[in-house]
């Protein structure tokens, strides 16, 4: 799909409200969801989606590749693992697509400029120094066990905008967050489909709504939703209140594994978050993210 069919479907108006999922507002998710449209710019944008059009990627492509290369380019089955939740086929062989026809240099650049371009143009200098010195401070002094996607975008050059400097901040709390809730996922005994399953449900979008996006078909959440009913999470489509009550606690020990970041950002969290904000805002407004409240929650 193009950015243009992508833009079509995601970043256009709601046609009807849909409700706030029922997330905590802990200070690491608050922090989370403030930043999340500007972290996502790299791709969600119209100037990085012109970027990547540019070198003859469609979006998911350009999505794929570019938030792997961080790691520089590994094989495939190590982008699927660290990817996590999609369908481990999928993301082989859309990466591999993309490592064969884009050198990792101009991906990289590309995502960069985009996102900077994006921000840059929905946030002056001024705002964007305020978020990015403070959580750039913070994330410099993170350790980074068990965070190859955090670990691997923290080893590239900052871009120097004041814009840039914000995108490339968010982003590495998302990734950030993103290595630390895989973790958790882990630990709680789920694979991939299952994890999609009980998340789309818990945010309340139908079974397959959200975890179709991620490449699982039919047969394999059926097999999921299996697997959860006999661990008493579901019944049929629905979470069970064990189910909500599961996944609550994977909400709270992925907030666990940022407690030093948040610890990190001090007496700065709530200006931080409070600014990213007012950007974030700005840039649904603009259709440079999805308007969808359940889309933002879920990263």
């Amino acid at each position: 799909m193009t950015y243009d069919d992508i833009a079509a479907v995601f970043l256009g108006p709601l046609a009807e409200p849909i409700a706030e999922p029922p997330v905590a507002a802990t200070p690491a998710r608050r922090l989370r969801d403030a930043l999340e449209p500007i972290a996502t710019q790299g791709w969600w944008s119209r100037p990085a989606g012109e970027r990547l059009t540019a070198l003859g990627l469609d979006f998911f492509p350009g999505y794929v590749w570019g938030r792997a290369a961080s790691l520089g380019t590994p094989p495939a089955s190590v982008v699927a693992a660290t990817f996590g939740v999609f369908e481990p086929g999928l993301i082989a062989s859309v990466y591999d697509a993309g490592v064969a026809s884009v050198a990792r240099d101009d991906i990289l650049a590309a995502r960069a400029d985009g996102g900077a371009a994006s921000v840059d143009a929905h946030a002056s200098a001024d705002e964007c120094a305020a978020i990015a010195g403070p959580l750039l401070d913070a994330l410099d002094a993170l350790d980074g066990l068990g965070r190859p996607l955090f670990s691997g975008l923290r080893s590239l050059p900052v871009p120097s905008s004041p814009g840039g400097r914000l995108w490339r901040a968010a982003e590495l709390v998302r990734e950030h967050r993103g290595d630390g809730h895989l973790a958790v996922l882990v630990g709680a005994g789920l694979d991939a489909v299952e994890a999609n399953v009980i998340t789309e449900r818990w945010l309340g979008f139908g079974l397959g709504e959200y975890s179709g996006t991620r490449g699982f078909g039919p047969e394999a959440l059926a097999a999921a939703v299996t697997r959860l009913e006999a661990r008493g999470w579901m019944a049929g489509d629905d979470l069970t209140d064990a189910g909500r009550e599961a996944r609550a606690a994977i909400e709270e020990a992925t907030d666990a594994s940022q407690a030093s970041l948040i610890a990190a950002c001090g007496s700065a969290l709530d200006d931080i978050v409070a600014g990213a904000a007012l950007i974030s805002t700005r840039l649904v407004d603009a259709r440079s993210f999805p308007a969808d409240p359940r889309k933002r929650a879920g990263g």
